[in-house]
């Protein structure tokens, strides 16, 4: 298997000022890594054989590498399928110290009953197909800049140790947006929607799928405009703020998902 050098150059159709997702290869961060040129587009996968998605065109393509948030640091390797075979690509991940938060919530959601702790296991089964989707057409690469989907102030960033009721839990995988209930959201990319849901920890959830492996989640809501199936334009309204599920008051968890790992949406964010 041939090895490809990591170039920093930019595509051809960005530059330094434009370029999104930001690159940040941190534990849920975003590694772009050049692939220079071919006449079609290559195929990259992670190390564990999930697709990743890749932007650009035939005068230079990029892949877009979500980190999750449990990678060990160092050097890790995607694998390159183009026009001259199969090739290998390294990227460094780089220490981030991300800040703890403690939080105060009904026990009920710390210590699940069984009966809970059942429907929380069928609800991930349920999710991780949804987080499965590699779908086309691709999002094109101008457009991946996002607007925050409701305005308010961040309230909890992505990557917090969070800490419930004295109990260590996963760190926070996406972005909380303090707003009231009833504010609306709107989509911050065009997308399909692919899962509209109760759920335990969750509460009220969309998921949109803008193709690519390319997800966004949106929790906690009070209710939604949407259903499975509907295609939403950019800038277009289809849920509203709450406080379902496990929360300390109303606001948005906004996540955004790349090959199957929830990545920091603030990259995304121009």
């Amino acid at each position: 298997m041939l090895q490809l050098s990591v170039c920093s150059a930019l595509p051809a159709w960005a530059t330094d000022a434009e370029v999104f997702p930001m690159d940040s290869r941190v534990p849920g961060g975003i590694a772009r890594l050049s692939l220079g040129p071919s006449s079609s587009r290559p195929k990259v996968a992670t190390s564990e054989g999930i697709p990743v998605l890749v932007i650009g065109d035939m005068i230079e393509w990029t892949a877009l590498v979500g980190i999750p948030l449990t990678a060990k640091l160092g050097v890790h390797t995607v694998t390159v399928h183009n026009n001259d075979g199969m090739q290998s690509l390294d990227y460094k991940v780089s220490d981030k110290q991300y800040t703890e938060q403690r939080l105060k919530v009904s026990p009920k959601t710390v210590d699940l009953a069984p009966q809970d702790l059942a429907r929380h296991e069928r609800e991930r089964a349920h999710q991780q197909t949804i987080m499965a989707l590699f779908s086309t057409p691709l999002p094109e690469p101008m457009v991946l800049g996002m607007q925050q989907p409701c305005p308010g102030r961040r309230s909890s960033s992505f990557g917090l140790r969070r800490v419930f009721n004295g109990q260590s839990r996963n760190p926070h995988s996406g972005m909380d947006i303090a707003a009231v209930t009833g504010t609306a959201i709107k989509a911050p990319l065009p997308g399909k929607v692919v899962d509209v849901g109760d759920y335990f920890f969750n509460g009220g959830t969309v998921w949109l799928d803008h193709g690519g492996g390319l997800l966004t989640m949106y929790c906690h809501l009070s209710s939604t405009q949407c259903k499975v199936g509907d295609h939403l334009e950019a800038g277009q309204a289809f849920c509203k703020v709450g406080a379902t599920g496990r929360v300390t008051g109303p606001h948005l968890h906004w996540g955004v998902m790349l090959n199957r790992t929830m990545v920091d949406p603030a990259l995304f964010l121009s």
